[in-house]
């Protein structure tokens, strides 16, 4: 069987190094005519860098980007929040985009596959059997993944409403080269009566994100709007040395319908578009895509059943929905529309978020270390399980037992073959390839057989 996706960001190349680890060919399909070289979406977040070490695509990108130590909001003229990173789990780094997808196509690459560039999805038809993409000639396969963006053509060629609404009117971005006395090791906001402005160190010389909303609409000259923008909302002076890429855009809020429609999916923004602010789109989409690939791969493998793909938008979509109410949340708060909610923000809110359980747990939802689908539709179970998710990098099952002897390993094995890594531990439990606890009990290996013929059937 072959599983056709379309589009080649990080979300379609997850999955695709994902489902090739499992044996699953693929056919990767873009519009575009070669690789995007420019940033566009910043920061890996430890959520999305333990997804991408999962299909060994990671190598160096945590040391190659910018690690940074905290997060800092400033408001008339004084810092009034600090989040502390350094003492936080998990490892994750400021990183352009292109960077992390030609580290994607490389491991695609060893895994013995490519991406087909200057493939425009015109059309797409589906039976039960099958799915053929018209891409400048008939392609055939056994499924599709709808990878490819805000704009995807698939999603608008499979008729998925995508309803949402707008929360800014216009945001600007800008990677620029300046000279300015601004600590480089960590992330820096100004909120002030004007507008917010945000500061991100990048990899390089004297290289920054520029982040800045600004009201109306229209075509706009995005660095002189940054330049005049920066002094009046910052109170500091820069230089501007060169520009490297720039972006405007309106900040929306969107979410699929349904994210599955026959033997056709979608993942990453093709299924969801949320606000920039905390950097959790892209990491969004790679999880969405390993989430859909292992339960996709025990189908194809003859492991499962066709009723485990309809958990992928069981658990995913819900994640979403967190995810927009989040980031919606925080755009409207960073922006302060309205005087009484800049004040509260200003004297209140973001005092309070000075407290160390309140970064906490902020840390935990904005990296996703703390997303859970416990209460799902595979079960009562379902937190990462920090351990396993932290050391094995390999994407399979994994099963702590007291022996390898042990009743449950051959339960396990029965279902799960070689997909299983048995590790000998106190107390036995599952723990799904995307380091997600699935089963855990009373010593009973009844119990774990029921569980997995539940999910296999």
């Amino acid at each position: 069987m072959t599983v056709l996706i379309a589009g080649a960001g990080p979300t379609g190349l997850t999955a695709a190094c994902a489902l090739m680890q499992r044996g699953v060919p693929v056919r990767v399909l873009d519009a575009a005519e070669g690789p995007a070289t420019t940033s566009r979406a910043l920061g890996l977040q430890p959520r999305g860098a333990e997804v991408i070490n999962r299909v060994r695509a990671l190598g160096d990108l945590p040391e190659r980007g910018m690690n940074i130590g905290f997060v800092k909001a400033m408001a008339g003229g004084k810092p009034v929040m600090t989040l502390r990173l350094e003492h936080m789990r998990g490892k994750g780094a400021l990183i352009g985009q292109s960077e992390i997808e030609k580290s994607l196509r490389d491991r695609l690459s060893e895994l013995g596959g490519k991406v087909e560039w200057g493939r425009t999805v015109t059309a797409v038809e589906q039976d039960e059997h099958e799915v053929t993409v018209h891409a400048g000639e008939p392609i055939r396969g056994d499924w599709l993944l709808g990878c490819d963006g805000s704009h995807s053509a698939v999603r608008k060629l499979m008729a998925i409403d995508f309803p949402g609404v707008p929360l800014a009117e216009r945001f600007l971005l800008a990677d620029v080269h300046m000279d300015w006395p601004l600590d480089r090791g960590g992330v820096t906001t100004w909120l002030s009566d004007g507008g917010m402005f945000a500061a991100f160190p990048l990899p390089g010389k004297d290289l920054w994100r520029l982040q800045a909303d600004l009201p109306g609409a229209g075509p706009v000259d995005v660095v002189a709007e940054l330049r005049a923008l920066l002094p009046a909302r910052t109170g500091l002076r820069a230089d501007f040395l060169g520009c490297d890429w720039t972006s405007s855009f309106t900040i929306h809020r969107r979410l699929a319908e349904t994210y599955r429609r026959g033997r056709v999916f979608l993942a990453g923004d093709a299924a969801h578009v949320h606000s920039p602010f905390s950097g959790q789109g892209m990491n969004t989409g790679v999880g969405d895509a390993e989430n859909l690939a292992w339960k996709l791969g025990m189908v194809i493998n003859g492991r499962a059943g066709e009723r485990l793909l309809d958990t992928y938008q069981g658990e995913r979509r819900r994640v979403a929905e967190e995810v927009l109410s989040g980031t919606s949340a925080l755009t409207s708060f960073a922006l302060g529309l309205g005087f009484w909610r800049r004040l509260l923000r200003d004297t209140v809110i973001l005092p309070l978020l000075n407290l160390p359980a309140v970064q906490k747990k902020m840390f935990g939802q904005w990296s996703q270390l703390a997303l859970t689908y416990r209460r799902g539709p595979l079960g009562p179970h379902g937190d990462r399980d920090p351990e396993i998710a932290e050391r094995w990098t390999d994407g399979r099952w994994v099963l702590v037992a007291p022996a390898e002897n042990d009743p449950h390993v051959a339960v396990a094995r029965r279902f799960l073959g070689e997909d299983l890594l048995v590790e000998t531990g106190p107390a036995v439990k599952l723990v799904r390839p995307d380091g997600h606890l699935a089963w855990q009990g009373r010593l009973s290996p009844a119990r774990l057989t029921t569980w997995l013929e539940n999910l296999t059937s």
